[in-house]
């Protein structure tokens, strides 16, 4: 983020100067004038005298002519520029070169700059530490990234805190958030946390009170039925059973 940062800052820069800057153009008017002397072909006026004698023929030749040319050079603009070339010359070294250049109709401007690889660096730093078998020491510089930080805390490995590790590393960083290189993306992390555990327990709440209110109506209905089963029980018992007895004996033959 940073990197890009200073990209955007220097190629503001050149757009602003190349805005505010003097034009630069050519001359109006460019003069030129050439002025023959003793030319194989000679087209302006000129005398020509040609002598014969008894010793051979002598040819002089006198040239008046003048030749004047005029070019406007009104308009022409700058040669475009160009960004210099940069190297970081080794490939053992954490920097890169950025250049850029901007050219318009009236200046062209450009400029570069070397940054510093902070990432690189830290690979380097930690491939060192490592060889030197100080492995706490690696994996702490490693995890001054932050995406290192949340990799570890996410593997249940915590970062190294004041030569503690596990367990005492992790509640140290609990207690002390503000350290941590991702402490941002750490409270963005909490709080859709924090609203998951809210909605979860606000719908196992509701859930709750539904199953207590089905439970309620369940028993109610039973008790009900019960009280119906019992008083028709106690209906039967309370019928009142007439018997008819005839007052006359009914005699039976045999033969």
């Amino acid at each position: 983020m940073k990197f890009w940062l200073q990209i955007t800052t220097v190629l503001v820069t050149l757009i602003l100067v190349s805005m505010w800057s003097k034009p630069v153009l050519a001359d109006d008017t460019n003069t030129q004038t050439n002025t023959s002397g003793s030319n194989t072909n000679i087209t302006g006026g000129y005398e020509s005298t040609t002598t014969n004698n008894n010793d051979g023929q002598t040819n002089t030749t006198t040239d008046n002519s003048t030749t004047t040319s005029t070019t406007n050079g009104a308009g022409i603009p700058p040669p475009s520029a160009n960004s210099p070339s940069y190297s970081s010359m080794s490939q053992d070294v954490c920097s890169m070169g950025v250049s850029g250049s901007v050219s318009t109709g009236l200046v062209g401007i450009s400029g570069g700059k070397h940054f510093i690889d902070e990432n690189c660096e830290r690979i380097k730093l930690a491939k060192v530490l490592q060889d030197f078998g100080m492995k706490v020491a690696s994996v702490a510089v490693l995890c001054q990234d932050a995406r290192v930080h949340a990799a570890m805390q996410s593997a249940g490995t915590p970062c190294p805190f004041n030569g503690k590790i596990g367990a005492e590393a992790q509640a140290l960083w609990d207690k002390y958030p503000e350290l941590r290189p991702d402490y941002e993306e750490h409270l963005a992390k909490l709080e859709v946390i924090e609203r998951v555990d809210a909605e979860l327990l606000a719908q196992q709440l509701k859930e709750a009170e539904e199953e207590a209110a089905r439970v309620a109506a369940e028993k109610a209905r039973q008790a009900e039925m019960e009280a119906r089963i019992a008083a028709e029980e106690e209906a039967k018992l309370n019928e009142e059973v007439i018997i008819h007895v005839d007052p006359e004996p009914v005699i039976i033959h045999r033969d």
